[in-house]
This record gives structure tokens, sequence and C-alpha cells, in this order.
């Protein structure tokens, strides 16, 4: 059964969230602790909720679980909220800046082979077959052939020694960790908040923001019972730190070479910021032709004579989770550019800038 939830009274949440932006404002190294419980307003079920997987099913109700696809579901106001606060500069470790302690459905890696990431617009998961423990996803490295791997972590398996450390040395240096929607009871992760309240001398504070009961009430300096999403937006408020909405960022690099004036091969494909490999695109066509080239690496082979400053448009498609249109990409021949691609799932339209995109 899930454990009861509780709510602060409205004057005593108020007073509490005042409180927590006090600390956030007078923190020197503010960090979040995440779960699955900021989510849960996105449409994605979690674990040990009234209506969470675990919860319904030890109650023989798995067939009322409902959960949008991770892939439709868009940011929560907390999800955002984070965000602001990662762009201020106020809270100090959120991927260069995110200990993934469980993993990431996106992302596989070339593990045993060069280390190359890859992050993908789908479910990067292995099928698990034979055993959870096979992490094979059936996809090669794209630059030594290795086989690639999900960053997932499954039951019984240890979590990456990395982000694990990462995020146990943030901790120690905290003054300050609030812990967002977590019943803090799967270790070794849920250990990672007590670090920052043991800290010598009252050098480290954690706040807990949850509707249940955790193991580590006893050691807080602060402790909120109230839905994450209420709670942020009043911090921001306080804090006047405006929350952005959400927009949908992809980099696209477009890189044209030539065999000789009439040859040309026209290759486009996504990077993260720090020039991850992203698969985000379902297709692209040369634009007026119906021939469309649906897998990767997309590379148009070109036969007509070019000149600098002529114009190749091609039109992409992308896997539509957000309902995202086609886009027409227009590249100056001669020119190997980047493109930031923003698209506002509330306006349904994609604005295109040109910019410096790192393909690697």
């Amino acid at each position: 059964m899930a454990a009861e939830e509780r709510y602060d009274y409205p004057a005593e949440l108020d007073a509490k969230i005042t409180q927590l932006a006090t600390l956030i404002t007078n923190s020197n190294h503010f960090i979040v602790f995440t779960v699955a419980g900021i989510s849960t307003s996105a449409g994605i079920a979690d674990f040990r909720g009234p209506t969470g997987v675990w919860t319904l099913r030890a109650q023989g109700r798995s067939d009322q679980i409902q959960s949008v696809n991770t892939l439709n579901a868009l940011p929560t106001p907390t999800h955002m909220a984070l965000v602001a606060l990662q762009n201020q500069n106020i809270m100090k470790h959120l991927r260069h800046r995110i200990s993934e302690l469980h993993g990431n459905s996106n992302r596989e890696t070339c593990a045993k082979g060069c280390g190359r990431e890859y992050l993908r617009d789908f479910r990067a998961v292995a099928t698990y077959e034979k055993t959870v423990h096979d992490h094979r996803t059936g996809r090669k490295c794209a630059v030594c052939e290795g086989n690639l791997y999900d960053t997932i972590i499954n039951f019984g398996e240890f979590l990456p020694e990395k982000p694990l450390a990462d995020a146990r040395t943030h901790a120690a240096k905290a003054d300050l960790c609030v812990v967002l929607g977590s019943s803090l009871t799967v270790p070794p992760a849920c250990t990672v908040p007590e670090i920052t309240a043991k800290r010598r001398f009252g050098k480290g504070k954690m706040v807990i923001v949850n509707l249940q009961e955790t193991p580590l009430d006893e050691m807080v300096g602060l402790r909120i019972w109230a839905r994450v999403d209420e709670v942020m937006g009043k911090v921001m408020q306080r804090l006047r730190v405006e929350v952005p909405r959400f927009v949908l960022r992809r980099r696209l690099a477009v890189e044209v070479e030539s065999q000789d004036e009439e040859r040309h091969a026209v290759t486009l494909k996504g990077v993260d910021v720090d020039g991850t490999p992203v698969t985000f695109i379902q297709s692209v066509k040369m634009a007026g032709s119906r021939r469309a080239m649906k897998t990767g690496p997309f590379t148009i082979n070109l036969r007509r004579k070019m000149e600098a400053g002529d114009v190749i448009e091609a039109e992409v498609e992308f896997m539509g989770h957000y309902g995202e249109p086609n886009l027409i990409i227009k590249n100056v021949y001669g020119r190997e550019t980047g493109y930031l691609l923003e698209y506002d799932p509330s306006t349904g339209q994609w604005d295109v800038q040109p910019g410096e995109v790192i393909a690697q």
C-alpha cells in the first residue's frame, strides 16, 4: 500500500516556501535531488504514490496503470523552474551538471569500445530477451562498429561509478540540498542528500518536499508537505526568477562534400551542445523530390553543377513526439553550417537560426 499523503495548511505552507526561498538565496552551493515524483503532473506514473506502478501492482490493479509515453510528455513547471535556476547559476549541479544515477532511456553508449555516446529521440533500450543484464541495443557505433549499450540501471545492478561519485562530491560541498518528490528509499542514490545533511558543524541543510514520509525526515532543516509544482512555482516568485516556457531545441549540422563541380554529398545530422550525436531526424529529402531517405546517415548525393552562393534546400521530417511539422532547411553551398532549431509546442511553429554547431 502507498504511504499516507499529508498536506501543510495554506498559511504554514506559505511560510515554509518563504523560508525555502531564503535558504536558496543565502546558499553558496545549492543542489537538487529529484526522482519520478517531479514528473507525475506530466502524466508519467511514479512508483510508490497512490496511483504508482508498484502500488497498483501490489493491489492487483496493474490494468489501471496510466502513464503518458515519456517521449510525448512535456516538462512540468518544476522541470522548467530547475532550468531557470540552472541558467541563473543558482543551482550548482544540474548532463555536464547532472548525475543521471539510474541512467537515461534515450542515451546509449559504446561502453566497451571507443566510449562514444549517442542521444536518441526514441527509447534506446535493450530488449532484455535473454537477461535483464544484457544491455546491448542491437545498434553499432558509427565510429568503431562496437556494440552500443543502453544506460539503464535495472534491479540488482550497480549504479555507474562516475555519476554516483559526482553526486556525492557535490553533496559533500553543498550547504543546501533540496529533495523533490522522492521517497528516499532506494539505495545508494537515496544516501546522496544525507551527505549534505550530515556535514559537520551544521554546514549543510536538507529540505524535503514530498507528500509522504521518508526515512530521512528527522534529519531535515525544513520539511514541506505539498506538491512540488506548487512549491517550486511560488519559490520562483519569491526569488523573482521567471520560469521559461518549454521550447524544444535541436542542433543541426549540414555538411557538403564535393568531388567535383557536379558531384556533391550533402549530410544532415543532429548534435547535442557538447557534440554528442543526436538522433531526431525521421527522414530527409531534397526539396521538390518525392524520394526520402529514412535511415541515417542522412547523406544525399547531388548531381548538378553548384557554385558558391547557390542554395541547397532539404526537407527534414522529425520524430513528431510533440507534433513538430516538417522543416525546409536552406543551406548556402560552400559553407558548413550549423542551425539552432527551436520548436514551440504551444504555437506549433519552428524558429531557425544559424549558429555554431560542434559536430563530431
